[in-house]
């Protein structure tokens, strides 16, 4: 019984240091955090227009190789 209080103590103790708050960060490190979030928005935003790019083509090709055979079953009888 003693020793499940002590525990119950201590996790009470150390789970306070858990929910403390960190400072607010400096001007400084809130301009650099919103610049390297507007970079990896324009790198997403490139990425995600690439990869349309991509998809679209490959839409395209397949359509354009359906009928010539392209894809073609094979049994293993």
């Amino acid at each position: 019984m003693r020793i499940r209080t002590m525990f119950l103590a201590l996790a009470l103790m150390t789970s306070g240091a858990a929910w403390a708050k960190l400072p607010a960060p400096s001007p400084e490190a809130a301009a650099k955090a919103a610049e390297a979030k507007a970079k990896a928005d324009e790198a997403a935003k490139k990425d995600a227009e690439l990869l349309t790019r991509y998809q679209d083509k490959a839409v395209a090709n397949y359509k354009r190789n359906r009928g010539a055979g392209g894809a073609q079953k094979t049994s293993n009888k």
